[in-house]
């Protein structure tokens, strides 16, 4: 079931948020939750009722083995060889549903082989609730978990909001809140954050990045294809899938932050303006925050992190970076991506370490927001292509090898300049001259829009700074915007405002599109 239809918006959602309420202010708590957790199974099964098996035995397992860790707190050998068998096994389910036909098709490709496995379909939301048991567990050994019934780690892997495409939430985030009175009684105030947060979150995927999207598919559909792009069309490309997946990505996260501050949840921030990034180290702390987070706290600090030398460290943020890359899609293209940012990272780390001292001026902080996002751009190229071929094939149209082509109005003003170019560099048929696009200029109207969106306007959380719908993840990172007016307020006017944004991206549901994060 998605956010973005009709069922959930009109059905579940209200059904399920009453229901809750409704019991819970009767004083039956676990029934609340439940019902809470029955309605998680549903939303879930919705997909495919027969992954709801995987999920269960995912949840039986992973509760055990933490059941287990405990029981073995003060046995270290034991407790390491328990959280062994834990973790391998999550890993081996995922990597038998995620790599397995990844890692089939490469071996027949070097061997020359013909092994056959019939295609495994992804389970949804395999890689979250797997990263998070993995992340309960290793606390567990750390001896950092509390005693939880099974009821509630149930509620803990399944709550609905974040069980899709995250924020991978830590038991200690969000199961105390659950053991507080007030959680169980509706309030006006909740309610109101709530739903303008979803209304705002639902406007960014349906109308923005569904919106853009029609700009971003073509090009890359014919660069699969092998159509020689122009230079311009293979920026318009990128640069409409960079916003498509910004808008895309942070209207899920608000729609999940949105959806738990009804039911009276606060879940972690994990999406923060990362297009206003002045490096690659300040970009993953903004996008995608709690998987950077597990990245680092349960796969690069335990290999070292920076502790051992810049070799070592260097070393380890490739590791880190690569694994991250293929915890996004089994893919050549996922571990370019993955190498890039780790590549990115080596150079701001070691960009830093010459320029300790250097403070910051407004140009000098422009360039490096400039050199930040055009680098996240490129990056984006061989997330989003289909093979390396596709993505290398755009990547020589963005870098000018097909050559330059200009509107044909132009000609005659460089002639009458005198001014001649090589006739493979630079030529006058139009900077669209493919015809991907049906109407060219409404294309560039919606990328600059756009551009002035991400990297100009506040972000939900600097709205709503006021009322902390999310926990910050780093101390100070939601800062204030620069004009107290915007800051949400249960006014009149921002209910009408949220009602015109509501109204509009329920009108635009009929054309019922995936988020992006629900493939990984």
């Amino acid at each position: 079931m998605l956010f973005n239809s009709y069922e959930f918006v009109f059905v579940f959602l209200p059904t399920v948020l009453f229901g809750f309420h409704l019991i819970g202010k009767q004083g039956h708590h676990r029934v609340a939750i439940a019902w809470l957790v029955g309605a998680s199974l549903f939303f879930y099964g919705w997909w495919n009722p027969a992954y709801l098996s995987l999920m269960l035995f995912s949840i039986l397992f992973n509760y055990s083995i933490g059941i287990s860790l405990s029981n073995t707190s003060g046995h270290k050998l034991s407790s390491k060889a328990i959280l062994t068998i834990g973790v391998a096994t999550n890993l081996a389910v995922l990597g038998y549903y995620k790599y397995a036909n990844f890692f089939i098709d490469n071996l027949n490709a070097l061997s020359d082989s013909n092994l056959i496995l019939h295609k495994v379909i992804l389970p949804l939301a395999i890689s979250f609730f797997t990263f998070q048991q993995i992340a309960y567990l290793v606390d567990a050994y750390r001896g950092e978990t509390r005693e939880y019934s099974f009821l509630h780690y149930c509620l803990f892997v399944t709550f609905f909001p974040q069980l899709i495409a995250g924020p991978i939430v830590h038991h200690k985030e969000m199961l105390p809140q659950f053991a507080k009175d007030v959680v169980y009684k509706l309030r006006s105030k909740h309610l109101a954050i709530g739903i303008t947060i979803f209304a705002l979150g639902l406007f960014k995927k349906v109308v923005l990045a569904d919106g853009v999207s029609v700009y971003a598919t073509p090009v890359f559909d014919a660069a699969e294809a092998g159509v020689m792009l122009t230079f311009f069309e293979a920026w318009a490309g990128a640069l409409a899938y960079t916003f498509q997946l910004y808008f895309d990505f942070s209207g899920y996260s608000d729609m999940a932050i949105g959806i738990a501050r009804m039911f009276g949840i606060r879940l972690p921030l994990n999406f923060n303006s990362p297009y206003k990034a002045t490096s690659i180290i300040d970009f993953w702390r903004r996008w995608h925050i709690t998987l950077s987070r597990f990245l680092r706290d349960y796969l690069y600090i335990p290999l070292g992190g920076g502790r051992k030398g810049k070799v070592r460290r260097h070393i380890n943020i490739m590791i880190t970076m690569i694994l991250g890359g293929l915890w996004h899609g089994a893919g050549w293209t996922f571990i370019l991506w993955g190498a890039l940012h780790s590549f990115y990272l080596m150079i701001n780390h070691g960009w830093r370490a010459i320029f300790k001292s250097r403070n910051k001026t407004k140009i000098g902080s422009f360039i490096a927001w400039t050199i930040t996002f055009m680098a996240v751009v490129i990056s984006w190229v061989p997330f989003r292509a289909e093979s390396i071929l596709g993505a290398n094939n755009l990547l020589k149209a963005m870098a000018g090898v097909n050559g330059i082509s200009l509107p044909s109005s132009l000609e005659n003003i460089f002639v009458n300049y005198g001014l001649s170019f090589p006739v493979n560099l630079i030529t006058f048929d139009g900077i669209f001259h493919n015809g991907l696009y049906a109407n060219n200029s409404v294309a560039v109207y919606w990328i600059f829009l756009l551009l002035l969106m991400s990297t100009f306007f506040p972000n939900i959380q600097q709205l709503m700074r006021n009322h902390k719908p999310a926990f910050e993840t780093y101390k100070g990172e939601v800062t204030r915007w620069g004009y107290r007016w915007t800051e949400w307020k249960k006014t009149t006017s921002w209910a009408l405002f949220t009602s015109i944004i509501l109204t509009i991206s329920i009108l635009s549901l009929s054309g019922e599109s995936e988020f992006l994060y629900f493939q990984f």
